[in-house]
């Protein structure tokens, strides 16, 4: 599996990611569904396979899953995202302790502000960045960064010299995006540009690209602003399959 850095956050991470999110809203999704020994396991079958790079929020309720899944691989040998729907300082500042403690850790690598969903963010969210940025400088976590599912929100990113990672919709069908894919590619190249880390979601469009996983996988990782991909698993098959597409891209490029 091949092995990046998300832009000028600088974190170490695997082309493919795991995501713990398909679905997944109110504190559940697939993958929490498998049950937490189950879902931790196939976090640590996938860590074998070279998946060292983990997405959970608490929207999805996985930071337990995720936390003993790392009691198996060990915290220090994976990078994990993590993020929080509060918009003003103390509730996000209380999400980060929180956390910590549901993760387990002293350091979440990455927290994103989740669903961002309007072009004035970087104002009405000025009190949920603050305490993103004390955490940092504290070491509570490593880098900070947004979620969009808003055009504008998604290009204010691009602009924004706070943000250091982002989790963009990208696919080529254009399916669950904030845009077509020449809109969206086009704030990528600008996020690129700006140093921006960026892993890309909706990979295979919420699953209406099903039929096509290995070209759509092969689509977004052909872009030059995208670090990685997340895609969401629930099967030690798809964990098969998904590595041996990402593989198969990474073997082509040499």
């Amino acid at each position: 599996m091949n092995k990046g850095t998300l832009g000028k956050a600088n974190l170490d991470v695997s082309s493919l990611c795991f995501g713990t999110g398909t679905n997944g809203w109110g504190g559940r999704s697939n993958q929490t569904d498998l049950g937490l020994n189950e879902l931790a396991d196939l976090l640590a079958y996938a860590y074998d396979k070279g998946v060292t790079f983990w997405d959970s929020a608490d929207q999805y309720g996985s930071h337990p899953h995720v936390a003993k899944a790392c009691k198996i691989v060990g915290r220090d040998n994976v990078t994990i995202t993590s993020k929080t729907t509060s918009r003003d300082y103390e509730g996000a500042k209380a999400d980060i302790d929180r956390f910590l403690t549901e993760l387990q850790t002293d350091c979440v690598d990455i927290i994103l502000m989740h669903c961002l969903s309007s072009d004035d963010w970087p104002t009405k969210c000025r009190g949920a960045m603050d305490a993103l940025s004390e955490a940092k400088e504290t070491g509570k976590i490593r880098a900070h960064g947004v979620s969009c599912h808003d055009y504008g929100a998604f290009l204010e990113a691009s602009r924004s010299d706070w943000v250091e990672v982002v989790l963009a919709r990208i696919n080529y069908g254009g399916h669950n995006m904030d845009g077509t894919p020449e809109e969206i590619i086009w704030v990528l190249e600008e996020m690129d540009d700006n140093g921006i880390g960026v892993y890309g979601m909706k990979v295979v469009g919420a699953g209406k690209l099903d039929h096509d996983v290995r070209n759509a996988i092969h689509y977004v990782l052909d872009l030059p602003a995208i670090d990685s991909i997340t895609l969401g698993m629930t099967s030690k098959q798809q964990v098969d399959e998904n590595v041996g597409w990402v593989e198969e891209h990474a073997g082509v490029l040499a």
